[in-house]
């Protein structure tokens, strides 16, 4: 293995989900775990089984990954047990995943107050764990809680414990700043005195931020060994945070020169996969994130950006399209075309980047954002707006109307029950249908309703589903006249995945402009020849 490899680990599906305001649901696992693997993140630890039904529902799914390892969090044995006989053991290795990562006490506070036993016992339950995982899975990991508390109260103990890891076959030993605290000099001095016992190419690092120090603490920690760095996508975590992927990315990668298993390619994603993380979480993106941010490259009128136009390296400290960012010059905006061209390399649509669709298109993007659509999670929709300027996707259908009712009644069982009635008029290559559906939701009215005439002339639409749906709000002063956002996730039988955006002040019109995209998008991708007149 090669000194200079730096072994990304995510924890957004874990501890992530401890953010307050967070909630991840199966299908938002799913998805996001598809992106990292699609960047090239080499672990995803996608929860803990047995823990509650939603990593339940995520590890059985069995999500296949090209690139990255699923891993799966739990605790080693409980005192008094065998690590064969432990649930928690068992749950953790029954899993899908391909490997583990174990959490056991490293800090002698805890084994004395919290489990109230023998030190040289929790060594065992460490080593017992690791031992008996290790022929299970792939790689065996032990998370040391509070191991720099740990360390400072008692080295010998703290050392004691992640050797017993380490000397019983696990993989990586992860080094936990568990409550932040712990400052960027004082976590390479203690990793330094580590190495001297378990080499720096078994050791990983994982710093909270309530210091602010999470990020500097992970590449401290790699400047003295560390070769496994874990946080999560936009620092989410309890508390103040996690180390922010985000950020320790492109730092390793384009400051410090290390290689991480995300190629210079899939490094131009950065930008969207943590614009695709708050958008998935409905929540507005930090302009001012270092890297990634709206304003991370935005330079405003004079000088400044005299000199910026003249050298951007003045002002830049890296070229913005490198982490797939964009320049932003205020009193002249000319950005978003770059990017632009770079989707329609990702959608393989070639086009000529002095066609006058392509400014056309930037105009529209620009109209569309500010309406309050967003397109880095709904690239589906954005595929088919780019392919509509450029007059290529068949209209396999028109809404002429659609109305929706929504009745709420005690039902001849006493039961309180809401129910959704669709009236959907379509004209399909100039021949009219109307058609009634109910559901048990105005948009699943919807589209129950465009299903019933669409499937049989379109026989692509077969096993189409929609697996999520969001709403955010974009003007919340407006109170219920306010403009609303909705993203669609659907889902084929064929495992393909994509996500639609619509915008209104009228949410089911909101709702139906996302559900129109997602039916088009997988007609289109499919294929299908548009219906004869």
């Amino acid at each position: 293995m090669s000194d200079n490899r730096v072994y990304i680990f995510d924890t957004t599906l874990r501890d992530g989900a401890q953010t307050q305001g967070v909630d991840f649901n199966p299908a938002d696992k799913e998805f996001i775990a598809r992106e990292l693997d699609d960047i090239g993140i080499d672990y995803i630890e996608g929860g803990w089984p047995g823990a509650n039904p939603t990593d339940d529902a995520f590890f059985s799914s069995d999500i296949k990954l090209k690139r990255s390892k699923l891993t799966a969090f739990g605790m080693t044995r409980r005192p008094g047990r065998s690590a064969d006989n432990d649930p928690g053991v068992s749950a953790l290795l029954n899993s899908t995943a391909t490997a583990v990562c174990m959490v056991g006490k490293t800090w002698d506070f805890h084994v004395d107050v919290a489990l109230e036993i023998e030190h040289d016992e929790n060594i065992a339950m460490i080593a017992d764990s690791v031992r008996i995982s290790k022929d299970r899975v792939d790689e065996v990991m032990f998370d040391a809680e509070h191991f720099f508390d740990g360390y400072k109260a008692n080295p010998e103990f703290a050392i004691g414990c992640v050797k017993a890891a380490f000397d019983n076959g696990a993989r990586w030993i992860v080094l936990c700043d568990t409550n932040g605290g712990t400052l960027p000099h004082e976590i390479e001095e203690i990793i330094n005195a580590v190495t001297e016992h378990v080499p720096g190419s078994h050791l990983g690092i994982h710093a909270h931020n309530d210091t602010g120090n999470a990020i500097a603490n992970s590449l401290g920690a790699v400047r003295a060994g560390v070769r496994q760095v874990q946080g999560t996508l936009n620092g989410l975590g309890e508390r103040c945070g996690n180390a922010d992927l985000i950020s320790i990315i492109p730092s390793l990668m384009l400051k410090m020169g290390y290689e991480t298993g995300v190629t210079t390619e899939n490094l131009t994603k950065l930008t969207h996969l943590s614009r695709m993380l708050d958008e998935r979480l409905n929540r507005p993106p930090n302009r001012g994130a270092p890297y990634v941010g709206e304003s991370a490259f935005a330079h405003k009128g004079g000088l400044h950006v005299s000199a910026v136009e003249k050298d951007p390296q003045t002002y830049e400290h890296i070229d913005p399209e490198s982490v797939g960012n964009l320049r932003h010059i205020v009193v002249s905006d000319q950005s978003g075309r770059s990017n632009i061209l770079a989707r329609f390399r990702e959608i393989g649509l070639e086009i000529d980047p002095k066609d006058k669709n392509v400014s056309r298109l930037v105009e529209i993007v620009k109209e569309q954002e500010f309406e309050g659509y967003a397109y880095d999670g709904a690239e589906a929709s954005f595929e088919l707006l780019a392919r509509r300027t450029l007059g290529t996707v068949p209209e396999y259908f028109r809404c002429t109307s659609f109305r929706v009712i929504d009745e709420r009644r005690w039902n001849v069982k006493h039961d309180l029950v809401t129910l959704s009635e669709a009236t959907v008029k379509l004209d399909v290559s100039g021949e009219a249908y109307m058609t009634v559906a109910e559901g048990n939701g105005p948009v699943n009215a919807l589209d129950a309703a465009m299903r019933k005439v669409l499937n049989p002339i379109y026989p692509e639409l077969e096993g189409l589903r929609l697996v999520d749906y969001k709403v955010r709000i974009l003007t919340p002063g407006a109170g219920t006249r306010a403009v609303t956002r909705v993203m669609i996730e659907s889902a084929d039988s064929k495992g393909h995945h994509w996500s639609t955006v619509g915008v209104s002040t009228n949410i089911i019109d909101a709702s139906y402009n996302a559900l129109r995209d997602s039916l088009v998008y997988k007609l289109y991708r499919d294929g299908a020849v548009e219906a004869p007149h």
